[in-house]
């Protein structure tokens, strides 16, 4: 989890959020001109906005009760100096003292970012970031910000995201000031926004009240690894610190704009291949951008897949079908978002904070009055979560900054994207907070305890079987329950194991592809953190075309000393299937040892063994010490200790690869229990058993055993430390998951309440705690 001083806020953009007032006195932006000139989503504009300066106060309480720790805003330039430098609007510099202020009295810490995009109009009707004297303009304005709010704030940011104000405002027109300008100019553009964010940071310390910290927000979609392959790794890496996007869309780049600020140097790379276009670049021009930081920031909400090709160099891979997006139609890569941080915070040496991260959704206020929006909670939990992973790794992440607080207006977008925690009605200016403001509340109070991965999951555990080929198997596994093995010789589906003769693996959820036997070892909350020095159980369904062997199991002491430290096999079976007249070996007819003895080494086996009629729906626990044998044409679901010791007593004389199969006499001999138990107590039939419940079928201190017929709907508490279940017949669905016949998974410690429905029948098993 995360330090107690790690910085848990929202962040916000000043024109996004202020709305307007007659009287402000504030100049116009390039934004004003864009939204003038009809270039927004249905002719939206952002004169009201969330009227967030009306209603500031009542914000920054609603963040204080939502436990908000810090907000990063930004001021509005145009509204500071309306003509872009000269005169200061002291009605400004009013409100803001007071929005600081107000945050502060609500236990709310101010990081302030001096442009967020609200350009003035003024001064791009002079050039804009085309001309020079920018550098000095922009530093005006650093220095009217550091006289005017230093006393009131610490920490403060020079620019926010330079690579959309170059790329998307005069690279391809799409935002504000909506031009479209050679590759050129907008390289020269680029070299005066950092210069001017080097002379930013010069007059914020020069002109500062007291010691401040000052850090820069770039921006950039993530090259992220398709696998966790070390050349896939690098192959990102290489991707994302380096020049693979077309000339038309060159400023999505991540060291382009970060290298000169962090590192003091433009990449070597970008300067001969972008050398027809570059301005003049001077020493004294990148002793002006390398000033000195005390944070970097980065706004990071999705990534793209790369993986090595077959000649070394990087690969881009295409997306599966149906991945998922947001209501921005942005993909949700909580992957991109973990390597970003680990590939930034290795390459620069500066604490990070996450300055933007969080999704848009369709969201809606419900006829309970409330927004409900799971989609941005489960999007969080995962971002935050891939965040906590790379800080756990010693990724040196000292804040994050969720985008946003308010629904608000979204540039070009207008009101098309909700973004907020908050949902605003923009016609009343009704506040509602969502749920995700609650989930995101509870992070902050638990320096993230509250996110999925520092819970216990309660996800249901898929598990892929493992198939075994047996010389008595047949092809019911495969043609009945699907399972994709070949062969005519299919004898069991080790359907729940952590055997290491047959360890399962999870299909889905956080621990996609770990063995089972990791998730007992790395998880034992999962299992109910119980005392067992292995997994304790193991479920299989086993098809015998021909006869098993006549065999036996030890107890658990008897195993101890002559196995090796392995666990003896208590097991039961429940007849899946059985033909006309099927029968079963359980028991023996010796009265003594000596007898027994006799019988088995003088092969009396007809004498020797007690066969019994079953049919499905049969049970039959078999305790360690019993004789028993499947017979050929029976279908059974065994569970049992997780233990693959078996002595066989007697094995038809059949021969395997040209040799008998190993026997196991003097110890079966041994194990043996002399006499038999009686057929009543090891047979009873539980076919037509209550529907819609879990009935048990047997407890002993290995296991508890139930079935469920499920007939329409039915629910039930799984209060045990695990609940292991098998669909033996029949589908349905388990709280929103599809199953069937042969699905085999596991519902964790403390899952709660389970709902079931449809036509089915289950046997599941759980150990005592």
């Amino acid at each position: 989890m995360f330090r107690d001083d790690f910085v848990w806020g929202v962040a916000s953009s000043a024109y996004q959020v202020e709305g307007t007032d007659p009287t402000d006195s504030r100049g116009k932006t390039v934004w004003d001109k864009f939204v003038e000139d009809g270039r927004v989503y249905e002719r939206q504009n952002a004169y009201t906005s969330c009227d967030h300066m009306h209603h500031y106060k009542e914000d920054f309480a609603l963040m204080k009760n939502l436990g908000i720790k810090a907000y990063r805003f930004s001021l509005n330039w145009a509204r500071i100096l309306p003509e872009g430098t000269g005169k200061v609007n002291e009605k400004a510099i009013a409100m803001y003292r007071d929005m600081i202020l107000t945050m502060k009295e609500n236990g709310i810490t101010p990081y302030v970012t001096l442009f967020h995009w609200e350009f003035p109009l003024e001064l791009y009707e002079r050039g804009g970031w085309l001309n020079p004297d920018v550098v000095e303009w922009f530093g005006e304005y650093a220095r009217v910000v550091a006289e005017n709010f230093s006393d009131l704030c610490e920490y403060f940011i020079t620019i926010n995201e330079p690579q959309c104000v170059v790329g998307l405002g005069h690279l391809r027109g799409v935002h504000a000031p909506g031009v479209k300008l050679s590759v050129k100019e907008t390289f020269r553009m680029a070299h005066n926004l950092l210069k001017a964010h080097g002379q930013a940071t010069i007059n914020l310390r020069k002109y500062a009240k007291q010691e401040i910290k000052i850090g820069y927000a770039p921006t950039g979609s993530v090259a992220y690894p398709y696998t966790d392959s070390s050349a896939d790794i690098e192959a990102a890496k290489k991707v994302y610190f380096g020049f693979y996007n077309p000339m038309d869309n060159w400023t999505w780049n991540v060291s382009w704009f970060s290298d000169p600020v962090f590192l003091g140097h433009y990449p070597e790379e970008g300067l001969k291949l972008f050398a027809e276009y570059l301005p003049e670049i001077t020493e004294a021009d990148m002793e002006l951008i390398h000033q000195p930081l005390d944070f970097m920031g980065q706004n990071i909400y999705n990534g793209y897949y790369v993986k090595v090709g077959a000649n070394g160099e990087p690969e881009f891979v295409t997306r599966a079908p149906g991945f998922p997006k947001t209501a921005a139609d942005w993909p949700v890569t909580p992957e991109a978002f973990y390597y970003g941080i680990k590939f930034l915070t290795e390459r620069y040496p500066l604490p990070l904070y996450i300055t933007e991260n969080g999704m848009s959704c369709h969201d809606i206020v419900s006829s309970d009055g409330r927004v409900h929006d799971p989609n941005r909670i489960t999007f969080l939990d995962s971002y935050i979560g891939a965040m906590q992973r790379a800080y756990e790794e010693g990724a040196n992440v000292a804040g994050y900054f969720l985008w946003t607080f308010l629904d608000n207006f979204e540039w070009a977008d207008g009101y098309k994207q909700r973004f907020g925690i908050i949902h605003v009605d923009f016609e009343t200016q009704r506040r509602t907070v969502k749920d995700s403001a609650y989930w995101y509340q509870k992070v902050i109070e638990t320096s993230g305890g509250a996110l999925s991965m520092n819970q216990t999951t309660r996800e249901i555990l898929f598990l892929e079987p493992v198939c075994t080929h047996n010389i008595w198997g047949g092809t019911r596994l495969r043609e009945e329950f699907g399972y994709p093995v070949e062969g005519d010789d299919i004898g069991e589906c080790w359907g729940i194991s952590a055997h290491p003769n047959g360890d399962g693996s999870v299909k889905n959820g956080v621990f996609a592809g770990e063995k089972l036997s990791e998730v007992w070892e790395k998880h034992p909350e999962v299992f109910g953190n119980l005392s067992y020095d292995r997994f304790p159980l193991l479920t299989k369904i086993i098809d015998a075309r021909e006869d098993l062997s006549i065999q036996v199991h030890p107890d658990d002491n008897y195993a101890k000393v002559h196995e090796n430290g392995s666990f003896g096999k208590t097991e039961c079976w429940y007849i899946l299937d059985a033909p006309e007249n099927g029968t079963l070996v359980v028991g023996h007819h010796a009265k003594t040892k000596e007898e027994l003895a006799s019988m088995i080494h003088e092969g009396r086996w007809s004498e020797f063994i007690r066969e019994i009629p079953v049919k499905k729906g049969d049970f039959i626990q078999i305790d360690p010490g019993t004789v028993h044998a499947i017979k050929g044409g029976l279908l059974i679901l065994e569970t049992q200790q997780n233990s693959d010791i078996t002595y066989r007593v007697y094995d038809y004389d059949r021969l395997q690869n040209g040799k008998p199969r190993e026997l196991h006499v003097e110890k079966s001999i041994d194990v043996i229990t002399v006499p038999a138990k009686s057929v009543g107590d090891s047979v009873r039939s539980v076919l037509n058993l209550p529907k819609n419940q879990l009935n048990e079928l047997y407890s002993c201190k290995y296991y508890d055993i139930f079935k469920v017929d499920v007939d329409g709907k039915m629910s039930f508490e799984q209060t045990y430390p695990f609940l292991l279940m098998s669909v033996v017949e029949g589908d349905g669905i388990i709280d929103s998951r599809p199953v069937k016949k042969g699905d085999h998974f596991i519902l964790p410690c403390g899952y709660g309440e389970v709902h079931l429905q449809g036509a089915m029948s289950i046997i599941a098993s759980t150990v005592i705690s």
